[in-house]
């Protein structure tokens, strides 16, 4: 309740025709605006963040800029937190727009001071977001927020090109009783263009017709723009991608590979986003942190945690608490941790019923417990399993090289006597000569006379090949390597 909807409204009435105004009727949820400039922005109107970050966890992109909006009278709710955190996380720049400025009630300093104490500093506090005071029902401020968005763009240089193949993402989709199934795609580049072949996931068709945000046919949208279309045989999910094909059998053999590519997927059940698939992510250097949104039952108890985990540091790995808040587990949370590749961890807390199903689906690991500790120790003990071990290399053996012999089949021979430990055939050794090291690397044969053998004790002669070095001399010395490792703790 905090104006979202009173700020669309009165953008849109401000900047639109007077003749057009009464006509938006219908919700499609975005909204392209005009401006004096001739540029126009578009708006999203998802229902909250929850679908925001849908869309992200199926690899959709469409947002260059969030608006936070905070209500001046009032403090910073738990969808307001929840809010920044799902953008954080989207690395979406985001402007904050202190609503309701124009109330008797409204305390701008209150709101900048609990945005600072949750690290959102803005622009006049010494910060880099952007903050603006409005009122949604005088229009105090909206100039404002406009003039900031458009410079924000031109910051992040936003573009795209017309002249090409379409694509875009879809925003919404239902399924009409008149219409049939009904795709709302925001266009992101090239022109969509009626009777062009398209697929949507699963779902491939030819654009029937085109309608705009008051309902009225077009013939084709560019880039940016919002739009409603007709022609698809089912309804796609938020958030999925739409592209133009070459021709409808280009988009129909795609369609098929997908839909075979589902089943697969929904046979396997695939968990994506479990501790040991993050632990072997980790391993093979794909990421460098550890991420988990945090759910508890008190405060206290979800910021003890999140104090604790931030605390396990190391150079290589950390653990990185990208949402936390009290209250039972709920689908917006499951969706953080999927786009985000998180783990949920729970304390003393339920899971909703609904969030249950979706993890499954969506193959993301829950963990519940009821004592700090154990969350603590567990995380950390998850870590130190990421580490690679420490490595110490022991000389086990040596042996000097009396002779060196000629083979046509392996290379030079280096007829040795084994002067303290043993020499193993498995292990890696290092040649010095005069006390310089000047080879390491792997045995290519280790022999007693005729035999291959697996190791030589000390005061036996044997004969050793080298594996890609033949410069052995008589006095070398040569040296057998065992690497131990020892696993490392945090």
């Amino acid at each position: 309740d905090h104006g979202k909807t009173s700020l669309l409204d009165s953008i849109r009435n401000s900047r639109v025709a007077a003749g057009e105004a009464g006509g938006i009727t219908q919700h499609i949820g975005a909204y392209s605006v005009p401006l004096p400039s001739g540029k126009k922005i578009t708006f999203l109107d998802t229902p909250g963040h929850a679908a925001f970050t849908a869309m992200r966890a199926r690899g959709s992109r469409v947002t260059d800029i969030v608006i936070v909006i905070i209500a001046a009278d009032d403090s910073i709710m738990p969808q307001t937190i929840e809010a920044i955190d799902h953008s954080r996380a989207a690395r979406v720049p985001m402007v904050i727009a202190i609503n309701k400025s124009d109330l008797p009630t409204s305390d701008p300093d209150k709101i900048k001071r609990e945005l600072a104490e949750r690290d959102v500093l803005v622009e006049d506090w010494g910060g880099k977001v952007p903050c603006v005071s409005i009122s949604a029902i005088t229009g105090d401020g909206i100039d404002d927020l406009l003039e900031i968005l458009m410079l924000e763009s031109e910051m992040l240089e936003l573009s795209a090109v017309e002249e090409c193949v379409a694509k875009g993402s879809i925003i919404e989709a239902k399924l009409d009783k008149g219409r049939g199934p009904v795709a709302t795609v925001l266009v992101q580049q090239g022109t969509l263009r009626v009777g062009d072949p398209i697929i949507s996931g699963v779902y491939n068709g030819r654009v029937r017709a085109l309608l705009d945000e008051y309902g009225k046919q077009v013939k084709e949208a560019g880039p940016s723009i919002p739009i409603q279309v007709l022609g698809l045989p089912g309804v796609p999910q938020a958030g999925d991608i739409f592209s133009v094909t070459n021709s409808e059998r280009e988009a129909k053999d795609l369609s098929q590979r997908r839909q075979l590519i589902k089943r697969e997927q929904d046979q396997r059940k695939l968990r994506s986003v479990t501790l040991s698939d993050l632990q072997y992510k980790i391993q093979e250097g794909k990421m460098q942190e550890l991420r988990v949104v945090v759910k508890g039952d008190v405060d206290g108890s979800v910021e003890a945690i999140a104090q604790e985990l931030g605390g396990i540091v190391h150079e290589e790995v950390r653990v990185s608490v990208i949402h936390s808040s009290v209250g039972a587990i709920s689908e917006s949370d499951v969706l953080l941790a999927s786009a985000s590749e998180a783990i949920v961890i729970g304390f003393h807390v339920q899971t909703e019923p609904s969030a249950r199903e979706l993890s499954q689906s969506e193959g993301v690991e829950i963990r519940n417990y009821k004592i700090i500790y154990e969350v603590v120790e567990e995380m950390r003990a998850a870590l130190a399993g990421l580490l690679a071990p420490s490595t110490e290399e022991h000389v086990v053996g040596s042996a000097e090289v009396r002779q060196t012999f000629r083979s046509s089949r392996t290379g030079n021979i280096a007829g040795c006597m084994v002067n303290s430990g043993n020499i193993i055939r498995s292990n890696n050794v290092r040649v010095l000569r005069e006390g310089e090291n000047i080879f390491t690397g792997a045995l290519s044969s280790l022999r007693r006379f005729k035999d291959d053998v697996r190791e030589v004790n000390e005061g036996f002669e044997c004969g050793i090949g080298l594996e890609g070095f033949n410069d052995i001399q008589e006095g070398d010395i040569i040296e057998s390597i065992e690497v131990v490792e020892t696993l490392r703790s945090l």
